[in-house]
Parts: structure tokens; sequence; C-alpha cells
């Protein structure tokens, strides 16, 4: 696991809430990613700096009366691929969870330069993120021209999206389950794209013997943290297991 703060030289006594990022990326600090180097663009291909996209970002998030409390950043394929993690708040922080956006851009055309919105649980750091990515704009002649409104419209919906996943935390708090009924849901998520088979003992150790006392009582919030438990340090992948994650048990404890 990885982690970075505001100040990346200030010591591990100062960091607040361990943003984990993906085990196979490289950890660097805000001036590590200003010195990555931008390829040249082409007659319809514009890649943007990831230093770029990171304050486009930040600056959104200010304007809308958010405060960034710490930030995590990571790099992999050579650094051509860029993954970041800021935790926000406002004037109305959650009490179970603190928020997240989750910042990512690619130099190597892989993906699309892209903001989502996310939450991380206070007793264990375990991450997830909305189901839809609140941006994704293809890295095109325009995208600098684009991408501030793009920016500022997503972070006016992720504050809906926060407000929404409170509820459903509430309500997967409030739903318990039965010990043959949580299996069958690991097996029904392999189904549904959320893992791959490998994961299922995983999640049913963690689920059986959590290794947080929050999650013993037998709810569907127990489950979603054995889950999340398990999914640690694969940011990269948690905006789209996380979707899939939620679609599942949303439906099981009828927010549908």
């Amino acid at each position: 696991m990885i982690t970075d703060t505001l100040d990346p030289v200030a010591p591990p006594a100062q960091k607040r809430c361990n943003l984990l990022l993906h085990c196979g990326s490289s950890a660097v600090s805000r001036g590590e990613l200003a010195q990555v180097k931008t390829p040249k663009a082409t007659s319809t291909w514009q890649p943007i700096p990831h230093l770029t996209l990171l304050q486009v970002v930040e600056k959104a998030l200010l304007e809308r009366g958010f405060t960034i409390v710490e930030q995590a950043h990571g790099l992999t394929h050579d650094q051509s691929r860029y993954f970041g993690l800021l935790q926000v708040v406002n004037h109305h922080p959650g009490h179970q969870t603190h928020k997240v956006v989750g910042v990512r851009n690619s130099h190597d055309q892989s993906f699309s330069a892209g903001v989502v919105a996310g939450s991380q649980v206070l007793v264990c750091s375990n991450l997830s993120f909305a189901g839809e990515i609140a941006v994704a704009r293809k890295h095109t002649p325009r995208i600098l021209h684009d991408l501030p409104r793009m920016t500022h419209d997503a972070i006016v919906g992720l504050t809906r999206y926060w407000s929404q996943h409170e509820q459903r935390i509430a309500r997967y708090q409030q739903v318990r389950i039965a010990d043959v009924r949580a299996h069958d849901l690991v097996i029904r998520a392999v189904d549904h794209g959320v893992m791959a088979n490998s994961y299922i003992p995983k999640v049913l150790q963690e689920y059986r013997e959590p290794r947080h006392r929050e999650f013993k009582p037998r709810t569907v919030w127990s489950l979603q943290n054995a889950f999340t438990e398990v999914f640690k340090g694969r940011v990269d992948l948690l905006p789209e297991r996380s979707a899939r994650l939620h679609q599942l048990l949303d439906y099981e404890v009828g927010l549908n």
C-alpha cells in the first residue's frame, strides 16, 4: 500500500487517514508529479499534464466550498498513467465516511481524463466509488477548453452523490443478513463482474471473521466492507468494482 499527504516531507505521524492507492504504482509527491513529461500532441490527440488535471479539480472543489485535507498520488506504466485521491471536507461532513475524489489521467491513450466521487470508511480506510465516472473527457484538441466547465459541473453532482451514499450506508446498516444469503451474494458478485473467482475465499474469510469489530454485526454493511477490505490497494479498479457491487447490494436492500 502507498500513501502520501499534502506535505510530501511530513513525517508519518502527521498523516491523517492513510489513503490507499494501487499496489503496483509508485507513490509521488506533487513536486514529482509536476516533473512528469507530457507527450507531444498530434492533430487529433491532446495529452495534458497530470498536474494540470489535478489543479483543475482542486480549483473546482475550492470554488464549491470544499477543503482538501489530504492527497495521495500514484503513477504506473512508466509514469504514463496517473491516479490521485483527494480527501475533502465541507460544512456538512458525514459521520460514517470521509469524502474522497478520485482523479485519473493517461499519456498512453489507455483511458480518458476522469474525476469520480468516492468515500472512505473511517475505521478501516476502505474506499468505494460512485457508480459512474463524474467526468470522462477524451484527450482531443479542445480538452483544456472544456475541462474546467465539465469539472465544475461534476463537482456539483458529487455533492448529490455523497448525500445519496450516506443514505445507502444507513440502509446497509439496517438490513440484517443470514450467512447463507451472504455466501450467495459473494458468489453472485462473481457473476455480476465485481471480482474474479479467486477473491471468493478472501471475501468470505473477511466476512466471517472481520478484522474490525464495527463489522461483526451480520448486516449488508458488514458484507460490503468485507469486499472493500479485500479490494484495498487496487484503487485503479475500484470505480468499476464499486458500481457493480453497489448495484448488487442496492437491489438486496430494496434501493433500486
